[in-house]
Parts: structure tokens; C-alpha cells; sequence
């Protein structure tokens, strides 16, 4: 349990809900969830963001596997909402507002839902630009066979006082997605940082915040020919962040979880970044992952281990029987910057740590994937269909698959039952992590060849290393497939899958 004023989700701090709750009458009990705003400290100023919350008053939702999903949503952020139950396999596409044609939940209006929540470590949020504002919670159902551990449940966030739509002026992009409800919704703000750098624009020169020279923020220092010739080196973090956060706090005042001495302990982390992959270490103590996006895998000894943008990552530790505090750290990819929380002992001296690592992350890539194993994988069959995706990255920061933006896309098309796989071939400068919504897809191909990894919803396609997953097209409707890098979805990196 954290032992501060801010208390997050653990595993006595449940949404309480019943398995196999029916659905109410939203005139009759308070909202499943109320979306809403809300203030937080980040860096000694006030800073008005979203939150999503139960009837009390806490993030999201913790509950047992074979608990329904069963209630009102209701919107009170003061703009229409669009939220997409990422993760939830169960949920059927009439439910999930972030679908084409889905609309958006009207100021002081609700939806109703009713469905089986999926088990594992899930989350839900924006499918527009105010995810950017914190407007994200978990949506967890604890596994059966979770066994006798702490859960600790760690929401990454990055953070900018602009809004969302400053930010993509700055990028130089424009929301490719009309209809869809890419706005914003902006709650009061503070105003923006003093000696804000303006985007240097797209295109061979790299395109990350000017002052960070032409290889982009983050750079390698390798690349490939760019358009028109030039050279676009491979790069990370495109926007620039006042902060990053580990359940709405910085390493400034991390929260504090307390913990016994010889108790295991499931950490739960869920990338709720818009732009920015984050690499875990949880320092002393041995981890091994246990599951990613929700799904079990073969424990597998980890010791930093990247996690993008939608990616869910089930970290077991134990503490030592001495007790003490240790920090559970995650590093921005290719930089030095970092956040995150401190599991501590009764008594346990906790020393403040510096939101700067003393070197700089690597950049991300497949290589966790080509070492973890689905615990339950697809059964073997051969595709009835192959898809090849090719990402791409056009000037005026506009993101393409297949040379084409959302809107201008021709939708992969299925029959229900069939097996669909997916190739991305990602010849851009930087890293795009992929999403597909309404299935869990198994990844077996790389550069390296076929194996047989985890089973994911969201995966890293790194520049130039093909990525093949595969899936079953088990539910009928229309799903959206995209980059889970906010800005490259609104921009264009988004098509769709009709399964009929």
C-alpha cells in the first residue's frame, strides 16, 4: 500500500465490483466511471489534466477475473469523449467508441457497457488528442492463478503543460482523421514553458525540437537516405516533454509504496505515454517477466527491458527478508531523463533520487520479444491471408501506411475465423509501436526468422527490422490497426480491419 496522500491502485485498492455484476440503471447507482478533470503538482506548478474514476474515487478499475464490465461511463470532461477499452478482447465493437463511425459521448452524457473483462493488466483512454492530458486509468481483472503477491499497478505517463494541439504545430502536422475526433477537449492550463523551441519541421534534417541538432533528440548516430536524398538519421522523442511521470509524480516526490520484507511483488506497468518509450529497471532487485499486454508468457529474467507506447509489461520481484527501499525505475528511451516509484520497507531510509540517469538509454528494440514465449500460443495453422504494411513518413509530418493516411486508407479486409498475418516493414526514422484493436496477435518474425514470441496487442517495429504477427479475425466488425505514437496516429499512421 503506498503510504502517502496519493494512493494508486494495489491490490486493497479494488474497484469493488462483484463477478458477474448485471447492469444498473445509471439513475439509480452512480457511474461505473466518471471521466472528468482534474489537478495535480508537477514540477511545483498546478496542472489541470484528466482523470477516469469509480464510484470511489479511485483510477480505473482492479477487479477479479470474471467480473463483467457493467454500468454507466459518463462524461464530464466538458467535450465530446472517445474512449477506447484497450486490451478488452471481450468487448464487442458496438461498445468501444474508438471504432469508424463510433462517434463520441456528448458533455454530461453516458454510454452503457456490458461485458466480461479480460483478464490481465489492461488500461483504457482517449482515441484523441486529450489522451495527452492524462486521460488514461488501468483496467485490470486479476488472474485466477495471480497467487499470493502484491499487486502494484505503475501508470507512465509523459507530460507537457502546451496542449496537444500546440504540440502538433510544432511537430508540423495537422490531425488527418476529420470525423474522428482527433480534438483536443484541453482542460485551463498553465501557459507554455518560457524558451519553447520550435519544430524544425520534416524531412531530411531530422525532425526533432530544433536545438537538438539535425540527427533528431536522441540520435544514434546511424541513419539512411531520407527523402530526396538526405540523410534521416533513426531517432527518438519528437516532442518535447516538461516531464514524465509515475503515477502523476516525478522522481521528484516519487510515490512510496510499502511493502513487506519477503514479499513477492507483481508490478503491473502500463504505458500510458503519447510519444515516449520507457526502458524498466528495477535496480536490486531480480525481475522476471511474467506477461506482456495482459497475456501470460514463460518467466523470463529481465533487467532492462523497453516498453512502448501501449505496451503493458508483469514484472515479479521479491523483496530481500533484510527490507529496504528500491526504486523501480523507467528511463526514456535514448535519453537520460526518467520517473518512477519506490517499493519500501517498514522503516526503510528512502534516498531522493534525480530525474536524470547517469547515462543515456539505448533505443528500442525487438530484442525482448525474441526471448519470451507465449504460455498459451496460437494453435499451428497456416494464414488464410498476409498482409504487407509498409509505414512510411511523408514532409509535413504526415504518417503513412502503405503510402497512404487515415482517411485516404483501404481498409484489410477478413472472414470471420480466419488466420490474418500481418508483416510492418518500417523503413522511417523512428520506432512505431502497433496496435490492433479487439485481438491479442502473436509476433513471429523478425529480421532474425520466424519464432514463436509472446502474445501481444501492441508491438515494436523498430527502422528496418520487419516484423511479422499473426492473429485470429474471431469477432465481426470494423477495428482500427495504428501507431500507438499519438502524434503519428493523428497524423495519418492509421487504417482499419473489416471482419465480416
Amino acid at each position: 500500500m503506498p503510504m502517502n496522500r496519493r494512493h494508486f491502485l494495489s491490490s486493497s485498492g479494488a474497484l469493488a465490483l462483484s463477478p458477474l455484476l448485471p447492469a444498473f440503471s445509471a439513475r439509480a447507482q452512480a457511474p461505473l466511471l466518471t471521466v472528468s478533470s482534474r489537478v495535480i503538482e508537477v514540477g511545483g506548478k498546478a496542472a489541470k489534466v484528466f482523470g477516469i474514476n469509480g464510484p470511489n474515487g479511485k483510477p480505473g478499475i482492479f477487479a477479479p477475473a470474471g467480473t463483467r464490465f457493467s454500468g454507466a461511463v459518463r462524461n464530464e470532461i466538458g467535450a465530446p469523449l472517445t474512449l477506447h477499452w484497450h486490451g478488452q478482447v471481450f468487448a464487442p465493437a458496438e461498445q468501444d467508441r474508438s471504432r469508424p463511425g463510433g462517434g463520441a459521448i456528448e458533455p454530461g452524457a453516458s454510454d452503457q457497457h456490458d461485458f466480461l473483462l479480460t483478464p490481465g493488466t489492461h488500461w483504457m483512454h482517449s482515441h484523441q488528442l486529450n489522451e495527452q492530458q492524462l486521460l488514461a486509468a488501468p483496467m485490470i481483472a486479476r488472474e485466477e492463478d495471480a497467487g499470493d503477491v502484491q499487486d502494484v499497478v505503475v501508470m507512465l505517463h509523459d507530460f507537457a503543460f502546451r496542449t496537444p494541439e500546440e504540440i502538433l504545430a510544432e511537430l508540423g502536422g495537422s490531425s488527418a482523421h476529420g470525423g474522428h475526433g482527433m480534438q483536443g477537449g484541453a482542460p485551463n492550463r498553465a501557459p507554455p514553458a518560457a524558451g519553447a523551441h520550435a519544430h524544425m519541421g520534416h524531412g531530411a534534417a531530422g525532425h526533432g525540437p530544433a536545438g537538438h541538432g539535425a540527427a533528431g533528440h536522441g540520435a544514434a548516430g546511424h541513419g539512411h537516405m531520407g527523402h530526396g536524398g538526405g540523410r534521416m538519421m533513426i531517432h527518438a522523442n519528437d516532442v518535447r516533454y516538461d516531464a514524465y511521470l509515475a503515477n502523476d509524480r516525478t522522481l521528484d516526490d516519487p510515490e512510496i509504496v510499502r511493502v513487506a520484507p519477503g514479499q513477492r511483488v507483481r508490478l503491473r506497468l502500463i504505458n500510458g505515454a503519447t510519444a515516449t518509450v520507457f526502458f524498466i529497471d528495477t535496480g536490486a532487485l531480480k525481475a522476471e517477466c511474467i506477461a506482456v499486454d495482459g497475456s501470460p508468457c514463460q518467466p523470463v529474467e529481465v533487467k532492462q527491458a523497453p516498453l512502448a507506447q501501449g505496451q503493458r509489461m508483469d514484472l515479479l520481484v521479491t523483496i530481500p527478508r533484510e527490507g529496504g527501499a528500491f526504486p523501480i525505475l523507467a528511463q526514456v528511451e535514448a535519453d537520460r531523463r526518467r520517473t518512477g516509484i519506490v517499493l519500501a520497507s517498514e522503516g526503510a531510509r528512502v534516498t531522493k533520487l534525480g530525474g536524470t540517469a547517469s547515462a543515456q538509454a539505448p533505443h528500442s528494440t525487438l530484442d525482448l520479444d525474441l526471448s519470451l514465449r507465449a504460455l498459451r500460443p496460437l494453435p499451428a495453422r497456416n494464414p488464410d491471408r498476409a498482409y504487407m504494411l509498409m509505414l512510411g513518413e511523408e514532409a509535413g509530418y504526415r504518417w503513412t501506411i502503405n503510402g497512404r493516411i487515415h482517411g485516404e486508407h483501404q481498409p484489410l479486409e477478413a472472414k470471420k475465423g480466419e488466420r490474418v498475418a500481418l508483416t510492418f516493414m518500417n523503413p522511417t526514422s523512428m520506432m512505431h509501436p502497433m496496435h490492433l484493436h479487439g485481438h491479442h496477435f502473436q509476433v513471429v518474425g523478425s529480421r532474425r526468422g520466424a519464432f514463436a514470441g509472446p502474445l501481444r496487442d501492441t508491438v515494436i517495429v523498430p527502422p528496418h527490422t520487419p516484423v511479422t504477427v499473426i492473429f485470429d479475425a474471431d469477432k465481426a466488425g470494423s477495428w482500427y490497426l495504428h501507431c500507438h505514437h499519438l502524434y503519428h496516429m493523428a497524423t495519418g499512421m492509421m487504417t482499419e480491419l473489416k471482419v465480416d
